[in-house]
């Protein structure tokens, strides 16, 4: 019997995938390639699902939450390669922030739309929670929701958030939810930073977890399930994750093998992402954090800012990072079209390097240097820390050594809770 053209893409899709059982364990190992950036090969959550022939997805209309970052290995867009695959019943896509393909810049969105690629409905999750966005499933007519959605482990990046919203959401709309898991770019080692006050949740943080969490988003997804679906919905989703194999907890990006195709317009590469965590901060100011540069979260500064900052915060011996005097006029943004001064972080040791705790040390020092410096009239400072805590503390002339000691009670509390849904060694 002659194959249509959509049962053979299909097909081909699957084709070097890894294999098929979705079991837990390790994926195959290969020689180093440093050109390529890895020594093992990592097979991702969409990888194994579709190696198995998509059984979990078998007799379910199907939408799914996903961005430019659901990627195969070989950069096929995996809305593209479901839609034209018959034993996929896929009948919308549902875009977070940014957009499904990726067009809007920081708290933007496309909108609802017909995909031209596939003709499939897209409709616009961004900053939708509860009965809206259970609304939304439900008139998508989809049975099953699925989430594939390159994070890059700041408790701040809204994609977290989405993965959390759509959780809830698809509990209040009776739907099944399938999670397919990517690496943590900058590893799942370990969480640090301050742990959110629910008293100051946005969608910058919906819960307490830790400002770098230290996680994968199937691992994110269990813990919200145990810990905090239920108390928004009433119950748990009825959830089902694919883990990827080949992954390792103290694994960079550089060493899966796997291509990095931008989570956002201001991520750019993966050393944005090994910042990101401590340098975002610098949003709850008005000194530049670099939006409208080459090296968005890399570079930071302000009009009047000198040579001072990049020696201040060198003198703080912050482990792995050395401070670059850097001049630099953002094309849009804070300070568009005009030339100020600040720093450039080079990280010269990813293994020591604490994002948290850099951010904290440019603040500290930011403040000392320069008579300008103020957190923006809002008080978004709080929200990205999680309380008011730093924001004083810094106002009161506290170093990083007293800043970063002031959360770590809530932090050891955090992690024994985080500790119990890690799925990877």
């Amino acid at each position: 019997m002659a194959l249509s053209r959509r049962v053979l893409l299909g097909r081909l899709a699957a084709t070097g995938a890894a294999g098929a059982a979705l079991a837990t364990g390790a994926g195959p190992a290969r020689a180093a390639d440093p050109a390529h950036g890895g020594g093992r090969r990592v097979h991702t959550g969409f990888d194994r699902l579709s190696a198995d022939g998509y059984r979990l997805l078998d007799g379910h209309k199907v939408g799914i939450v996903t961005n430019p970052t659901g990627v195969t290995q070989d950069l096929r867009h995996i809305v593209d390669v479901m839609h034209a695959d018959e034993r996929v019943r896929l009948t919308a896509v549902f875009g977070p922030e940014h957009g499904f393909r990726g067009t809007a810049q920081a708290g933007g969105s496309e909108g609802r739309y017909d995909d031209p690629a596939t003709g499939l409905p897209v409709y616009d999750t961004y900053n939708k929670s509860g009965k809206e966005l259970a609304g939304i499933f439900t008139a998508s007519g989809v049975d099953t929701v699925v989430f594939d959605i390159q994070d890059v482990g700041a408790r701040f990046y809204t994609y977290i958030w989405t993965l959390y919203d759509c959780m809830v959401a698809a509990v209040l709309a009776g739907k099944y939810f399938l999670v397919l898991d990517r690496p943590n770019p900058v590893t799942g080692r370990a969480a640090t930073g301050p742990v959110l006050d629910k008293a100051y949740a946005s969608f910058v943080g919906r819960e307490p977890i830790a400002q770098a969490h230290g996680m994968t988003v199937t691992e994110l997804a269990l813990l919200f399930n145990g810990e905090f679906v239920p108390q928004a919905a009433g119950r748990p989703v009825e959830l089902e994750t694919v883990r990827m194999t080949g992954w390792r907890r103290g694994d960079f990006h550089g060493t899966t093998g796997l291509p990095w195709v931008p989570p956002s317009p201001n991520m750019p590469t993966p050393d944005t992402a090994l910042v990101y965590s401590g340098t975002c901060l610098f949003e709850g100011t008005n000194l530049s954090e670099g939006r409208g540069t080459t090296r968005p979260f890399e570079l930071l500064g302000a009009d009047g800012i000198d040579r001072r900052w990049a020696a201040a915060a060198t003198e703080l011996g912050l482990p792995g990072v050395h401070f670059r005097e850097a001049y630099f006029a953002p094309t849009f943004s804070k300070f568009q079209g005009k030339t100020i001064g600040g720093v450039q972080l080079h990280v010269h040791d990813r293994e020591t390097f604490d994002p948290v705790r850099t951010g904290i040390g440019l603040l500290v020092t930011a403040k000392r240097v320069w008579s300008g410096f103020a957190w923006r009239p809002d008080n978004g400072i709080d929200r990205l820390t999680g309380s008011a805590t730093v924001r004083k503390m810094i106002d009161a002339g506290a170093g990083p050594d007293e800043i970063t000691a002031a959360w770590q009670e809530n932090l050891t509390r955090f992690r024994a809770v985080r500790r119990r849904y890690l799925r990877y060694r």
